[in-house]
């Protein structure tokens, strides 16, 4: 089985009941603790890549983070959004689960179980 990475948040639900399903399935996983060692840009398009998504899509729209930092402005280019993502992590939806050159954001957290079976 190729190596699963968990980008985590052990502050929010949803990344907790991922690991948990995970480890329920017996299913290891490397955790990577996005909050204390932030991705940077070169990683974070990597990610998107695998996500098969823009980094709009990454945003969680509900952090405070997102209104202070004008993120809803539709005119700031994608490298500004990059850098404000790669300082302020707790933008990035979370779980992000990889395996490979896939990878989703586990909401809700049962979609890992396809996901990995699909990814294996």
């Amino acid at each position: 089985m190729a190596q699963l990475l968990v980008y985590h948040n052990p502050n929010c639900s949803k990344s907790r009941a991922t690991l948990a399903l995970l480890e329920e399935n017996e299913v290891e996983a490397e955790i990577i603790h996005y909050l204390e060692t932030p991705p940077d840009i070169d990683e974070l398009k990597q990610l998107l890549a695998r996500l098969g998504m823009g980094i709009r899509e990454l945003l969680r729209r509900g952090e405070p983070d997102y209104s202070e930092l004008g993120l809803h402005d539709e005119t700031l280019s994608e490298e500004i959004i990059f850098d404000l993502v790669c300082r302020h992590p707790i933008l990035i939806q979370r779980p992000i689960v990889v395996k490979g050159d896939a990878a989703i954001i586990a909401r809700p957290p049962e979609t890992v179980l396809a996901f990995i079976e699909d990814a294996g």
